[in-house]
């Protein structure tokens, strides 16, 4: 059965991942303060009214971009949007529309799709009035919600619903979740993109791209599994960042979770005591475990 796909996009810090983690009832995207967190797109199934849908949460939509990650950031999103069966584009009622969000809405008119205009930080009556601004963008009524107080939610919920395509008969799925875990840059994020046959996941050479514990659906030889990216494990004592200590626990969550985890590790340098710890947490967790040596092909052939 195709499960339909739900994207959220905008443009950075205008809420996209509380409100991620508001449909989802429970914390699985990180959230902080300061823009560019969200970096990847971040699956989850969500479900509402007897309803199950992919929901996409995005990096912000930063239009013609330069900084590299910030192009890569727009790449993926525009690639969420493309997947989607509806769209939905937030924007801050607190702030109001710029140029970024009338870009933003050119594109969405000229991919075609299916789009909400959800007015978030709607947090009161006032800030509600506020969202009539949004008309300008030519995208319909601007729906007000508060993605952290919960106002609105189950309204825009039951919209989202009744856009989606029809459903179909639903058979069993018991999809094996595989989880990806190593150190940062062992090359984890392009496994899966190699595996699956497109740039699914952002992969630079800077260290700690990944932040999020990223699902990936995949098929193949007639079983559904469900890929987990997740950030690169590192020492305690050298996580000092916020960002840095969640993506941590998210990714700890993902081993308990997962059916199988591959440890990545890299074969351009001696195995570390990171590396064992690393695997002694998939042990402890009961997890099985596969041994993965990467980057083979920059070894010497006599070394």
């Amino acid at each position: 059965m195709k499960v339909p796909t739900v994207a959220i996009v905008g443009r950075p810090n205008v809420g996209k991942s509380s409100l991620f983690n508001r449909f989802l009832r429970r914390p699985i995207a990180v959230v902080a303060e300061q823009p560019g967190v969200t970096r990847d797109r971040n699956y989850a199934v969500c479900e509402w009214g007897g309803r199950d849908f992919y929901l996409i949460d995005t990096g912000g939509i930063v239009p013609a971009a330069d900084e590299l990650m910030e192009k890569l950031i727009s790449d993926q999103a525009e690639f969420a949007i493309d997947q989607a069966d509806v769209v939905l584009f937030l924007v801050d009622t607190q702030v109001g529309p710029d140029p970024v969000e009338m870009e933003i809405a050119r594109q969405l008119n000229r991919a075609g799709k299916t789009t909400l205009l959800v007015a978030n930080k709607a947090d009161t009556d006032r800030w509600e009035m506020e969202r009539f601004e949004f008309y300008k963008l030519g995208l319909g009524d601007p729906i007000p919600v508060s993605a952290t107080g919960g106002r609105g939610i189950g309204d825009l919920l039951d919209r989202v619903v009744s856009l989606l395509p029809p459903d179909e008969d639903k058979e069993a799925s018991s999809a094996i979740r595989v989880a990806l875990v190593g150190r940062p840059n062992v090359g984890k994020s392009s496994f899966i993109n190699k595996l699956i046959g497109q740039e699914r996941l952002i992969v630079t050479p800077i260290a700690g791209t990944t932040r999020d514990a990223v699902d990936t659906p995949f098929h193949i030889d007639g079983r559904d599994y469900i890929l987990i990216d997740t950030a690169g494990l590192r020492k305690s004592y050298r996580v000092h960042e916020n960002i840095e200590f969640y993506t941590n626990l998210r990714t700890k969550r993902a081993i308990a979770d997962c059916d199988v985890a591959v440890v990545l590790i890299d074969a351009t340098s001696s195995v570390t005591a990171q590396d064992k710890r690393i695997l002694e947490q998939v042990l402890d967790n009961r997890r099985p475990a596969v041994l993965a040596v990467n980057k083979w092909d920059l070894i010497e052939k006599d070394s």
